[in-house]
């Protein structure tokens, strides 16, 4: 069966969790905005993923960073401060009783426009604050054997089309890339940068393993990944060889390993490549230790 990066168990918990719409908490199934949002209408807005641990929410200052970055790059008013949003986000948590593995989307679009276009002008409101926050850890299967993986002919686009480095509610193109993957039979999609280099994957950054090295791409052309800036430092910190520099697909092809990065996954192994196994097609060594560092980082947010 087919699975991805965003895979998750289920937990009955999140059919009653409360959710936080513009100032008030409501239930899920009355989270509800006007047709005539940005964010329905364009996908016009931004949106930042935590992860709760042990009743502190990880790295937020980084994902709050990320967040006031991305909304500056689109002349998005969020309309509320850091110290605001992060009393959001806390208010969430606690109104739902939860504590520890928590995935929470905070999502913020331009809001109400006065008619249905593209227009930042048309805009008639503030900005729509939205945060979910449900009981969700990745699927075990994930580690277990690994993700899937197809290179798709859908490229990474550079900044001065669409930059991917934004964390925008606009994913069309990464959407095609992950459909090409899954008629494929892999799990997600590799994707090239507009040279033929390798760049991301369509919800997480890549990285591989070769010989002792771990590479992964300049970033010019992939998300700006929290959990991937993360995995570099502790590669330096711990004196793991890693690289930030263009490799081709055949690279990927005899590497001894390969793994991907996210908030909500951390570290993921990637064993297989359009149908043909990465190194021995199992979680390799420096996958494994790097995961351990990351844990141990993630786990001390929260201690």
């Amino acid at each position: 069966m087919s699975i991805g990066s965003q895979s998750y168990a289920d937990d009955p918990r999140n059919e009653s969790v409360l959710i936080y719409l513009n100032g008030a908490l409501v239930p899920r199934a009355e989270a509800k905005v006007s047709v005539f949002d940005a964010g329905f209408v364009l996908g016009d807005g931004v949106w930042e993923g935590f992860r709760l641990i042990r009743g502190r929410i990880a790295f937020m200052d980084r994902h709050l960073d990320r967040l006031f970055a991305g909304a500056r790059a689109i002349g998005l008013d969020i309309g509320r401060s850091r110290i605001e949003l992060a009393a959001a986000l806390y208010e969430t948590v606690v109104a739902n009783n939860m504590a520890d593995g928590v995935h929470i989307r905070l999502m913020v679009t331009r809001g109400l426009k006065k008619t249905p276009n593209q227009d930042p002008r048309m805009t008639v409101g503030p900005a729509t604050l939205v945060i979910v926050a449900e009981w969700k850890e990745p699927s075990a299967a994930l580690f277990e054997r690994g993700l899937h993986l197809a290179s798709v002919p859908i490229r990474c686009s550079p900044a001065d089309m669409f930059d991917m480095r934004l964390n925008s509610h606009s994913r069309l193109n990464l959407i095609i890339a992950l459909n090409h993957a899954i008629k494929a039979g892999a799990d997600e999609a590799l994707m090239l940068d507009p040279h033929g280099f390798v760049s991301s994957c369509n919800a997480t950054n890549f990285f591989m393993v070769k010989g002792g090295r771990v590479l992964t791409s300049t970033g010019d052309y992939c998300f700006n990944g929290i959990t991937r800036a993360h995995v570099i430092e502790l590669a330096q910190k711990n004196n793991l060889r890693i690289e930030t520099r263009n490799f081709a697909l055949s690279d990927v092809a005899n590497a001894d390993e390969a793994f991907v990065t996210g908030t909500f996954g951390g570290i993921t192994p990637a064993t297989m490549l359009d149908g043909r196994p990465i190194g021995n097609g199992r979680p390799g060594p420096v996958t494994e230790a790097l995961s351990t560092f990351y844990r141990r980082l993630r786990d001390a947010e929260g201690a």
